[in-house]
């Protein structure tokens, strides 16, 4: 029960990365608050845990608002007398080159991925403080890392939470608040779904992991637990990539294998 006894907020509780953190705190002893801005869709996530044996209620509301922010920190609060772990991972994706996106979709970007962090440490680092220290995850992703195509506003938003991060834990480090991040690799979250719904697409993705497969929600939940937990209780100010190797490879990794047939990898 790597969470026994704490009090969590998890953002984007409603499906995908955040439905599968709620259940996973949960499980690990967490009383959690599960945020998202589909009210009816969070409620699901809740009966989850409460039919598993959980703790857990419902918070919905937009957190890239500064007052609904306020309120979802003050529910932690009322429900279960503080706040220790906030894991923010709301977040949302609009494809396109800085020519063809619109300007009211980068805006969006950059409020649902960036300012919903700034705004979740402003309301929860002074509760957090008060009770002696806690832990803030968000969710980054190997775009804040690397480029990608057609992917201007997610990647400069991803960017900006590993170096928010970075900074939160500088500025908070001496109340005893560690601040980390995580970079995934391609989920298979509801909107990765939808953009890989050929087949083709798919298999194509899997093997550009290395693992051999694109992760899943759990994955995610797992490291978010553990960051939150203190078993990683010296770490703070990194981003944690977990991406099933996405990353370690070179950009020559798409090229024919010049290695002789028997030292290849299988695949």
């Amino acid at each position: 029960m790597l969470l026994e006894g704490k009090i969590a907020i998890v953002t984007g509780a409603a499906s995908g990365i955040g439905r599968a953190s709620a259940l996973r705190f949960a499980a690990e002893g967490a009383q959690v608050v599960a945020a998202d801005v589909r009210g009816p869709r969070v409620e699901e996530t809740v009966k989850l845990i409460t039919d598993a044996g959980g703790v857990a209620v419902p918070f919905a509301g937009n957190v890239a608002d500064s007052a609904d922010t306020e309120r979802m920190v003050a529910t932690a609060l009322d429900a279960f007398g503080g706040l220790d772990a906030l894991f923010n991972n709301a977040g949302t994706i609009r494809p396109g080159t800085a020519v063809k996106l619109p300007e009211e979709d980068w805006d969006l970007v950059l409020a649902v991925n960036v300012k919903s962090v700034f705004l979740g440490a402003k309301h929860a680092v002074p509760v957090m403080a008060e009770r002696g220290g806690g832990t803030i995850v968000s969710t980054a992703s190997v775009s804040g890392l690397a480029g990608d195509p057609a992917g201007v506003a997610y990647g400069a938003s991803k960017a900006a939470v590993i170096n928010l991060t970075r900074n939160l834990a500088i500025d908070h480090a001496r109340q005893h608040i560690r601040v980390n991040c995580i970079c995934p690799g391609a989920i298979d979250t509801p909107p990765i779904g939808r953009m890989l719904a050929d087949p083709e697409d798919r298999a194509r993705a899997e093997r550009a992991h290395p693992l051999g497969r694109i992760g899943r929600p759990e994955d995610i939940a797992a490291a978010a637990v553990w960051l939150c937990s203190d078993e990683s209780s010296w770490i703070t100010g990194q981003a944690l990539v977990v991406d099933g190797g996405l990353s370690a490879q070179s950009h020559l990794s798409g090229m024919a294998d010049p290695r002789p047939a028997h030292l290849r990898p299988e695949r």
